[in-house]
């Protein structure tokens, strides 16, 4: 006899949980890329490259994924090393700071982006201290990058932490007993252990930037050529019910996101493969 077709599984309910899980991706995920790309084709080719290849969307798209993979790229550095403070050590407010990191998750990003201006403005109390060295930070690309930073570090914290309690610190002590130093330890002992995780928050971060509105609208001053991001002007051309315009420039960051979290994500089976995960 041949081998059935269907497998059943030890685990109880599977075939309710798999229904469930497909019908949420689809409604959450899949529906909504799928009516995009459907209005999208209803536009045509040739209208969503007439639409894109202005120097207005240009511009808005080189801002809003430069912007991000630079905070993306800070959030990976200074994430991984907060998580490694909060694990590692004990000081006083440790708790305090290690809560603190969940605050962009619970802060709605209107909020933030009004707080974020009201402290970098040129009267605000971080604003005036750049205004007196000749910096401007609130209404410029500064602002953007630090509104950016603050709602992605979380992601690369939290998606680091578990990785290194899991860590032993016999580990460290067997390769310093082994005659390595601790930069060659950190190389290339810890951040191996590391670097799935980190860039799987990376790619968390970067996404998270990349369609970031509310918090950072306040901040960016919103001149066009300069200030202007993506999904702001998306949601300018669904105010003027050009939906059509909306849907091109959404496929064109669809398209760009896709390409990006592709390359994260072959860097990322190159690292498990190198370090033995797979």
């Amino acid at each position: 006899m041949g081998r059935p077709f269907i497998h059943r599984s030890p685990m109880p309910g599977l075939g309710v949980s798999m229904g469930i899980t497909l019908t949420m991706l689809s409604l959450v995920v899949l529906l909504p890329i799928g009516a995009l790309l459907l209005k999208g084709a209803n536009f045509g080719l040739a209208g969503i490259w007439d639409t894109v290849n202005r120097e207005r969307v240009w511009a808005a798209l080189f801002l809003s994924f430069r912007l991000s993979l630079l905070a993306a790229l800070f959030n990976l550095v200074f994430g991984v090393l907060l998580a490694w403070v909060l694990v590692r050590y004990r000081f006083p407010g440790r708790r305090i700071l290690d809560a603190a990191v969940d605050l962009p998750f619970a802060l709605p990003t209107a909020v933030a982006g009004i707080s974020l201006t009201a402290l970098y403005a040129p009267n605000g109390a971080f604003g005036q201290i750049a205004a007196e060295i000749g910096w401007k930070i609130a209404y410029t690309q500064w602002g953007i990058f630090i509104a950016l930073v603050f709602v992605g570090l979380p992601f690369v914290t939290r998606t680091v932490q578990p990785v290194v309690e899991e860590i032993e610190r016999e580990v460290e002590e067997a390769s310093a007993t082994l005659g390595a130093s601790r930069l060659h330890t950190l190389r290339h002992v810890i951040l191996p252990m590391l670097t799935p995780a980190a860039l799987t928050g990376f790619a968390l971060s970067l996404a998270r930037a990349v369609g970031e509105y509310g918090s950072v609208i306040f901040i960016a001053g919103n001149i066009p050529l300069v200030t202007e991001i993506a999904p702001l002007l998306i949601i300018i051309q669904l105010e003027e019910f050009n939906y059509d315009a909306a849907a091109a420039i959404g496929i064109a960051m669809l398209l760009i996101s896709f390409a990006m979290l592709l390359v994260i994500n072959l860097i990322q089976i190159w690292s498990r493969r190198r370090i033995g995960y797979v």
